[in-house]
């Protein structure tokens, strides 16, 4: 590999994989470089099937959904979480119970990414099982239908339908929270808005991971990262992606991009965490702005020189460890112990 000294005659002869890996930061840990270093170049990936490919997107997930469950088998057997899969209102959900959990009556709606056209709450089951086990909390791993067997609206209603049973459970929305990263980030904050609109209320906060919050290719880094970002291309991917979630005339409506909402209305303390390297690193920029506009409670918290999903994906890194403890620390304040002792307080 040319060293970092490469002249820029050497540099414009590469290609943009081969920047990528001479960028590769040493500002980050060792764990990160090596990590980073085993990505490939987006650019040599097959391109997404066509929006309405029904066929050709059944095949895509399939060739990934292997993949992910093989590594969320490894997480669960390090983490012996309790796990139990059952039907929510009249949809799947997986229920994650981190080792040693008791009854408090709190739960964590999880919704899984996969850029609303991949992966499922089996083959995401180790995010649940994460989240469970770094906070202690009871996980409802959703098993929505992705798309293009389903458009936004009917996804987005059947989380709605959960929140619904859980509510008709005994459960109240000051005891739910709403996590999701990457598409499922997305479709979380959206869900909330939905909800919010519908005056059926919100959940006590929401931690968003990495969110695809504008499915549309408008922010900035999602041009001057390009070259930056190891996992996708936009046009390659994402774009069909967005097509198959959403008509193009809809991509901008808040419950696609929930980035567009109207965040003035109300919305739940949130944290948004993310990587320098995202491609949608705008979006968390432009949405952490809209809701702190609105006088909303909002934490941005973004890594240097990471990748989408980071925390995930190198759970054991330091700056996963890191962003994990930050996840805790936020749903210890909003959520748990803390909250209770800031009521308290405030008596």
């Amino acid at each position: 590999m040319i060293s970092n000294r490469a002249t820029g005659e050497a540099r414009a002869q590469m290609t943009p994989h081969e920047q990528f890996l001479l960028n590769i930061p040493e500002t980050v840990s060792k764990e990160a470089q090596d990590f980073l270093r085993t990505l490939k170049d987006p650019g040599l990936s097959p391109p997404y099937p066509q929006p309405g490919d029904v066929v050709g997107w059944k095949k895509l997930r399939e060739s990934v959904e292997t993949d992910g469950r093989i590594q969320s088998e490894a997480i669960v057997k390090r983490y012996v979480p309790t796990i139990t899969e059952y039907m929510l209102g009249g949809i799947p959900v997986l229920d994650v119970r981190p080792k040693g959990w008791r009854e408090n009556g709190k739960v964590v709606v999880y919704t899984h990414g996969g850029a609303h056209v991949m992966y499922s709450a089996e083959s995401t089951l180790g995010r649940a099982v994460i989240f469970a086990s770094d906070t202690g909390h009871r996980v409802i791993s959703v098993d929505y239908t992705v798309a293009p067997e389903a458009k936004f609206n009917q996804i987005t209603e059947q989380i709605v339908t959960v929140y619904q049973a859980l509510l008709k459970d005994d459960h109240r929305f000051e005891d739910i929270l709403s996590y999701g990263d990457s598409s499922g980030g997305g479709l979380a904050a959206s869900v909330i808005l939905k909800m919010r609109d519908q005056r059926l209320g919100m959940p006590a906060a929401a931690v968003l991971v990495s969110p695809w919050v504008d499915v549309t290719r408008t922010g900035d880094t999602e041009f001057t990262l390009q070259h930056a970002e190891p996992n996708y291309l936009y046009d390659q991917h994402s774009k069909n992606a967005a097509g198959a979630y959403a008509d193009p005339k809809d991509q901008k409506h808040p419950y696609v991009s929930p980035v567009y909402g109207d965040f003035s209305k109300g919305f739940p303390p949130t944290l948004i965490q993310g990587g320098t390297k995202e491609i949608l690193l705008s979006g968390f920029i432009r949405l952490y702005q809209a809701l702190d506009t609105a006088g909303q409670t909002v934490k941005l918290d973004i890594y240097e020189g990471m990748p989408h999903n980071f925390a995930l994906r190198i759970p054991d890194a330091p700056e996963s460890k890191v962003a994990r403890k930050k996840i805790q620390d936020f749903v210890r304040l909003h959520f748990g112990e803390g909250q209770r002792l800031a009521a308290r307080a405030a008596v």
